[in-house]
């Protein structure tokens, strides 16, 4: 009995087209047509009805002899192999030259370009993967304007250890840091170092705010008169474009 990778390559070459005149014509890479015809990974649904009708052959004559033979490692019903996972969803919408949507997953490396782009690597105006990059990033490894994951940097940034102009995290740097240990210009955390402005358990800056120590140029204990706090502020010698923040530290200092 064929498999159906087996079944595929024949079909194909009965009809004299490469695996690129096939993959030209399913709008898919032949490195996928490639990996169907040796078993290692399964088309769509809708791929197989259009293997289906290209070839004259009904979806019970391409998948039986697969289901029959399929092994405890597969969903026989769909042809799934775990072992050699691929999914792989293309939107026919596109923006400019991406796809809206862009799905690419399996066992490898597989990456993702789209408007919306999720897989093991998505690049994208939205990224979901293991990596991602994009404007908006979501995954193990995440650089985008606003990066969330395990490591994240960005202009936004918030994961385990972020790296932004804002960044939040259990190790945060950045101008303004928010973390269990906070590292900027202004900083803010159990562990906080800044190079202005330093708010936390332990505090290190030109104007320090720590509950248990406090070290730098003007220090206060946790209980100081946020009045004195705010002019301590107002007189760093700051950049026009860090006055922002420095407002944002005076108010969490509840001057």
């Amino acid at each position: 009995m064929e498999s159906f990778g087996t079944k595929l390559a024949r079909l194909r070459r009965e009809r004299g087209m490469t695996q690129d005149a096939l993959a030209q014509q399913l709008g898919v890479s032949r490195q996928s047509v490639s990996k169907w015809e040796s078993n290692a990974a399964y088309p769509e649904t809708d791929k197989l009805i259009c293997l289906s009708d290209l070839f004259g052959v009904s979806l019970d004559e391409f998948l039986r002899d697969d289901a029959r033979n399929a092994s405890p490692g597969r969903f026989s019903g769909r042809g799934l192999d775990l072992h050699s996972f691929h999914y792989e969803y293309k939107s026919k919408a596109h923006l400019g030259s991406l796809p809206l949507v862009h799905i690419n997953l399996g066992l490898g490396a597989y990456c993702a370009k789209g408007v919306v782009a999720i897989g093991n690597v998505a690049i994208g105006l939205f990224g979901v993967g293991l990596l991602s990059v994009g404007v908006i990033g979501f995954g193990l490894l995440s650089f985008a304007l606003a990066a969330f994951g395990t490591f994240a940097v960005g202009l936004f940034a918030a994961g385990a250890i972020a790296i932004g102009l804002l960044a939040a995290g259990a190790i945060a740097v950045g101008l303004v840091s928010f973390g269990a240990i906070g590292i900027g210009c202004f900083a803010s955390g159990a562990f906080a170092i800044g190079q202005y402005v330093a708010i936390g358990d332990y505090a290190r800056a030109a104007v320090a705010v720590g509950k248990t120590t406090a070290t730098g140029g003007v220090c206060f204990d946790w209980n100081a008169i946020p009045a004195e706090i705010a002019r301590a502020i107002d007189a760093l010698d700051v950049p026009a474009f860090f006055r922002p923040a420095a407002a944002l530290f005076r108010a969490i200092a509840g001057a």
